[in-house]
């Protein structure tokens, strides 16, 4: 066991790696013993997987071989359970149960997860489906790590929960595969604050937030001197850094992501106050949160403090320049009268639902994958804090329903609802039902349907899976990943894309295409033409169907090329005249 630290002997002069002539001294015996296991295994630990040094301590006493070679074990297992996810799930659309198999790793899981993190950071246009089913591992398993934190940050007493740390795990949890953490969010407050205090020295020197010292507890009594505090917060972050209510993008998912505010310094009212509301007690003045309908606000006590009466409060609206309102300004603001209540202080989970409940109304908008996405999360982060609310278990089985996602799960859901609430049997049934006929059809699956170009029904197919395309109509980029003789969608689809108004109507091959701008459409072969100069499509399933991007065209992944086996050496020979016609 060797620890982390300076060699307490070491030389000015380079130090002799192990394997050199023998040394002869006990000193150097000491030496050579102590290289072979720090200086070696640590070092050649580090230089591979650089970023683990963030998990060790230099006071930290350390066996290095048994950490490399439990590492390189993990890397193996990770190896290992990315390469199965392609064929295993290649058909589903989202792999949700097949994660149960990692849930229990034999393995530190931050061993794991390095590896996942190297997957996706090799360079190059390779190794594609591999980082597609890496991304979606490590997406899984920091949720559940963030999951548990959220479960216990619940557990808290109101007093003990910050609003900072609660909306710095919505932000987690919906974006795992950023680097985000309450340290890195903290800093980043704390040097706003540091600026609030040295604009309040220039205007007062005396004022006891001057001398505030780092993490120190302050309490500002004065109302006067809590005036001052609040007038040069405003000053600077609306005045110099220039924060501001997003009104152009109001309903943008970033606006309620702590860490976006801070880099964006926009965001809507609940965002920007849980920012105020977290610099000001900083800086020793305490305000309240208050679940304003329509308007998230704060406010600021004048009065005797712990009021019930409303009119000895002001409020504050951090998204419109911390300007301070009267009661009745309030109600200008949202356009009607509201009763007491809804002035009252509000707590940090009730802060945190309001946040994930606008999250949940963003995904609600759209039927995009990613505001499905965004759906699954936010309904995640609502039932970890209500389980049992019918409402939202509801729409969390009918979701999955609607994806073709998770069966089991879903009837685990349905009765989990009946138990609670027997009045929603007609609805429950129903998705029973139906989700029990999905579970019989994919037993009955007899295996993948392939596709050959050399059918006679398939002569009029022009293009190949893999090939980059350009829509002649509306200019985007798209690659093919799919293809069917004729159109093979209902005469619902058909009549509101106005497939009867092109000239061969749903009567000619149509293509499953992959476009640049992260959709996935159904294109009339009429309608496309090759890219004289392909480039990669930004798609996020790109390595669901592809392994390698090779310059002109995508090679398809080994479970796509089994439902179109002729394809590849067709797409091959397009992208070499491609090539030739660039010479």
């Amino acid at each position: 066991m060797m620890r982390v630290g300076r060699d307490p002997w070491r030389s000015s002069s380079p130090t002799p790696c192990p394997g050199r002539k023998p040394y002869t001294t006990f000193r150097q015996m000491v030496n050579q013993h102590f290289l072979k296991n720090f200086q070696c295994w640590s070092i050649h630990n580090f230089w591979r997987w650089p970023s683990l040094m963030k998990y060790y301590n230099q006071a930290d006493s350390v066996n290095w071989l048994e950490q490399y070679k439990e590492r390189h074990k993990a890397g193996l297992k990770a190896q290992t359970v990315v390469a199965s996810f392609s064929k295993r799930f290649f058909s589903e659309h989202v792999p949700c149960d097949g994660f149960t198999d990692i849930e229990t790793l034999d393995c530190p899981s931050h061993f794991f997860e390095d590896e996942l993190m190297s997957i996706l950071n090799t360079g190059g246009r390779k190794g594609l489906t591999w980082k597609y089913y890496a991304k979606k591992i490590l997406y899984f398993l920091r949720q559940q790590n963030i999951l548990k934190k959220l479960k216990t940050y619940l557990e808290y007493s109101a007093d003990e929960q910050s609003f900072l740390e609660g909306a710095v795990l919505v932000d987690q949890y919906c974006n795992p595969l950023s680097d985000i953490s309450l340290k890195s969010i903290q800093a980043q407050i704390d040097d706003i604050a540091a600026k609030v205090c040295k604009f309040l020295k220039s205007k007062n020197s005396r004022h006891p937030t001057v001398d505030r010292k780092a993490g120190e507890v302050l309490i500002v009594s004065q109302v006067e001197l809590q005036r001052q505090v609040l007038d040069a917060m405003n000053c600077i972050l609306y005045e110099q850094l220039k924060y501001r209510g997003n009104e152009v993008d109001y309903y943008n998912c970033q606006n309620s992501y702590i860490h976006q505010v801070l880099i964006r310094r926009t965001g809507i009212p609940i965002s920007l106050s849980v920012l105020y509301l977290t610099i000001a007690k900083q800086l020793g003045v305490q305000l309240e949160a208050v679940n304003f309908p329509s308007h998230f606000l704060l406010r600021w006590c004048q009065g005797k403090e712990g009021s019930t009466n409303i009119f000895d409060y002001t409020y504050i609206d951090a998204f419109g320049k911390g300007r301070q309102l009267t009661v009745k300004e309030c109600e200008y603001l949202i356009g009607h009268h509201v009763t007491e209540e809804f002035y009252g202080v509000t707590t940090a989970k009730e802060v945190l639902q309001r946040m994930v409940g606008n999250l949940l109304n963003i995904g609600k908008r759209e039927s995009t994958d990613q505001s499905y996405q965004l759906l699954r999360d936010s309904l995640d982060l609502y039932l970890a804090m209500y389980p049992d609310n019918v409402q939202h278990l509801m729409l969390q089985a009918r979701l999955y329903f609607h994806l073709g996602i998770w069966p089991e799960k879903v009837l685990d859901i349905l009765q989990h609802i009946q138990a609670l609430d027997p009045s929603q049997q007609g609805a429950v049934g129903y998705l029973v039902q139906h989700t029990l006929e999905h579970i019989e059809r994919r037993k009955d699956e007899a295996g993948p349907d392939v596709k050959l170009h050399s059918d006679e029904k398939h002569k009029d197919i022009t293009f190949s899976i893999g090939l980059v395309m350009k829509h002649k109509r509306y200019g985007y980029n798209c690659v093919i990943y799919g293809w069917d003789p004729a159109c093979m969608m209902g005469h619902e689809w058909i009549r509101n894309m106005n497939v009867h108004s092109l000239p061969h109507g749903p009567h000619q091959p149509f293509y499953n295409v992959l476009v640049e701008d992260g959709s996935c459409r159904y294109a009339a072969q009429e309608n496309l033409e090759l890219n004289p100069e392909p480039h990669e499509i930004p798609h996020p399933d790109i390595g669901r169907y592809f392994e390698e991007f090779a310059d002109t065209y995508y090679v398809a992944n080994p479970e796509l090329e089994i439902r179109y086996p002729e394809d590849m050496e067709l797409t091959r020979s397009a992208g070499q005249k491609t090539e030739e016609s660039k010479e």
